[in-house]
């Protein structure tokens, strides 16, 4: 004789709703039986034993659901649940922790009671959390201040990813994505020695910048310039407008003449200055103009061979930038160098101009000696026709 395992199964889902646990034990057990690979079955079958009080039942049942399918959404609420009542409250959060991590930001489905147990191990896992973070700030606060700049900082970081309250970021970059650099956000400003000399000229590069505003000048156009037929995906209303707008010094390694009529002091500055030296590619340096009520979305840059220098000249309240993990607001005559492959943006809520200098230079952490193989490569793709299209600062 047959059996038919989604016959029982039907029994024994009809026994549940009569509230008939030794009816739906039995045909979920026999359906088991007949369809062992089944984790829906056992599910079911855990779900009788939950009606029937028999919890060690129950328990074995669900395991046996999530052997066969570990990542079951209502095996993994069930058998939480069970763990908190039973109260093994670390074995409860794991399972909550892993079905949520299963269950995308906003899912609806699964009916009223799935939602309900969502939302409440949503708050067992945030009410475990906001206790486990206060403990590590009170501990750990002191520790971290035997450390000193980059490393207290790193530390903290590590602290927050592992609460959820940062998530690291990575490399993206467009173009060359050059392997085994360390993936930091905002570099250490040790790495770079130059940068209180670019800072003490502040007064000097803001003061040419307001006379090439006031005068109308400085060829300013907008940053983002697709083509026609391009995808510009999430630059769609940057794409041509001067709401973010340049004017270059150098551009691709190339000078501009105009520029350093204008802005002498300026472009003199930036001849001292060690720069990305890469014949075609570097160095970049531009003022970069965000206007009013302006968002830069987020995006990466070209390629993690370089770092982005920003100094800002002309900040109002309220204007930020966020590298990765990581958001701060410019301060005027501050400067600071990023990793442009890490994804970052640019918000000005005010109803006034932002204005910074814009350079690069190469990636600390690339040698001298590599930097000359770099070079070589890069021409050499040139050559071949195989040039890096998009390689550019962002």
């Amino acid at each position: 004789m047959t059996v038919d395992p989604a016959a029982l199964n039907s029994q024994g889902m009809q026994a549940l709703r009569q509230g008939n646990a030794q009816a739906a034990v039995a045909a979920f057990s026999a359906a088991v039986a007949a369809d062992p690979a089944a984790a829906i079955l056992h599910y079911n079958l855990a779900n009788a034993h939950a009606l029937a009080g028999n919890g060690a039942a129950q328990l074995e049942a669900l395991n046996a659901a999530l052997d066969r399918d570990p990542y079951m959404p209502h095996a993994l609420l069930a058998r939480g649940k069970l763990a908190e009542a039973q109260g093994h409250a670390a074995a409860a959060l794991s399972d909550f922790k892993r079905l949520l991590a299963v269950v995308p930001e906003g899912e609806s489905g699964g009916g009223p009671n799935f939602q309900a147990g969502l939302a409440h191990a949503r708050a067992a896992v945030a009410a475990e959390t906001a206790s486990l973070a206060s403990r590590l700030d009170a501990v750990l606060t002191d520790a971290a201040s035997l450390a000193a700049g980059v490393e207290a900082e790193r530390f903290r970081h590590a602290v927050d990813i592992q609460l959820g309250r940062r998530r690291a970021y990575v490399h993206q970059p467009l173009v060359l994505n050059y392997p085994y650099l360390p993936a930091i956000q905002y570099f250490d400003r040790a790495l770079f020695p130059w940068l209180p000399q670019l800072e003490a000229a502040t007064p000097v590069i803001r003061a040419e910048l307001q006379a090439l505003l006031a005068a109308g000048g400085g060829g300013f156009a907008p940053y983002v310039r697709y083509p026609r037929g391009a995808p510009v995906n999430q630059w769609s209303e940057l794409n041509h407008s001067d709401a973010w707008a340049a004017t270059f010094f150098i551009e691709h390694g190339v000078p501009n003449p105009a520029m350093r009529e204008h802005c002498p002091q300026t472009a003199a500055l930036l001849d001292t200055l060690p720069l990305l030296d890469l014949p075609g590619r570097g160095p970049v340096a531009f003022f970069s103009l965000l206007k009013p009520g302006t968002r830069i979305p987020p995006h990466t840059g070209a390629t993690n061979i370089r770092s982005i220098i920003h100094l800002p000249l002309i900040v109002p309240d309220g204007c930020t930038f966020r590298v990765g993990n990581e958001t701060r607001p410019w301060i005027e005559g501050e400067a600071w160098a990023f990793d442009d492959t890490i994804e970052h943006e640019a918000l000005n809520p005010s109803d006034q101009l932002r204005a910074i200098l814009i350079v690069d230079a190469w990636n600390p952490y690339i040698g001298l000696a590599e930097r000359d193989l770099i070079r070589r490569w890069v021409r050499e793709l040139d050559e071949h026709g195989q040039g890096l299209a998009g390689f550019s600062a962002a």
